[in-house]
């Protein structure tokens, strides 16, 4: 009989989630990227690395002077520009996701911390919250760069360690919504420990919400990591980011346009797919709790 209950509920959800046309886009244009982002070795036409000083600034294959050969043309350096946009999308999207995960852990676990436990515990994570909303995130990514320099691994770091605060803010409210509820009353009164309380009743109940906090961070961490790359702090050069792109082709923007135009549009699309299936999930968790 349940299970007859919960089949047109689940289709319903299903139907819904397909006719909404925000949460269908963002997903094409996420899991597109991603998937350019995995394929990349495979689908780039030439090494994204490769100079070749007698190609440099090749137009786009549709502008006059462009060819075959290099579909989106060459950059200063005569590099690949198709190739350097496609190994740029891997390098968003693991910041994107790695920053995430950092920020989601530490977000996530204090936030659940103070409000379960509430008392003492929670004063101290509302301090911890109040103390990293009182910090320019900008403002210290700049500074820890330009002290350490620019590196991979430390843009993911910086990022994760400044960006967990809507996590900690979003599960620590859910979990005072929770805490009281008769399941997790329940599972007290079966002799559950508070680690699987919180593990197995808590999480799986804010985890809804917490994937919009991911998205919104993940569009967040790209156009941080992008606007640290353009300053020179971010992503080390030769390494095909798209903030480093643009920075790298400002100098040409006014006789070759289409080496800040290209990875400026790629950065756009990708936070709007990212910004879209965001609001969609944002959406259909209200319309659930409504319900």
């Amino acid at each position: 009989m349940s299970g007859a209950v919960l089949a047109p509920a689940a289709a319903r959800r299903h139907g819904r989630l397909l006719r909404h046309s925000g949460l269908v886009l963002g997903a094409l244009i996420v899991g597109f990227v991603a998937l350019v982002a995995l394929l990349g070795p495979w689908l780039a036409p030439h090494d994204p690395f490769a100079i070749d000083l007698s190609r440099r600034l090749i137009p786009p294959a549709w502008m006059e002077g462009g060819t075959a050969a290099n579909p989106l043309g060459t950059d200063q350096l005569g590099r690949d520009y198709l190739s350097r946009l496609i190994y740029g999308a891997r390098i968003s999207m693991v910041i994107g996701v790695l920053t995430v995960v950092t920020s989601g852990l530490i977000g996530t676990t204090i936030g659940v911390l103070g409000g379960y436990f509430g008392g003492r515990v929670d004063d101290a994570v509302v301090f911890a919250i109040t103390a990293r909303l009182s910090i320019p995130v900008v403002l210290v990514a700049l500074t820890v760069a330009g002290l350490m320099g620019s590196s991979f691994t430390l843009v993911i770091l910086v990022l994760g360690l400044l960006l967990w605060d809507r996590f900690a803010v979003v599960a620590r409210s859910t979990t005072m919504q929770i805490r009281n509820l008769d399941y997790v009353a329940a599972a007290w009164c079966a002799g559950c420990s508070r680690t699987a309380i919180l593990l197995r009743e808590v999480l799986p109940n804010i985890a809804s919400h917490l994937a919009v906090v991911a998205t919104l961070e993940m569009a967040l961490a790209i156009l941080l990591e992008a606007a640290l790359s353009f300053l020179g702090l971010g992503v080390p050069a030769p390494l095909p980011s798209w903030g480093l792109m643009i920075a790298e082709g400002k100098e040409y923007m006014f006789f070759s346009p289409w080496v800040i135009m290209i990875p400026g549009i790629a950065l756009f699309v990708l936070i709007l797919g990212i910004n879209l299936l965001g609001d969609a999930l944002r959406d259909m968790i209200g319309t659930d709790i409504a319900r």
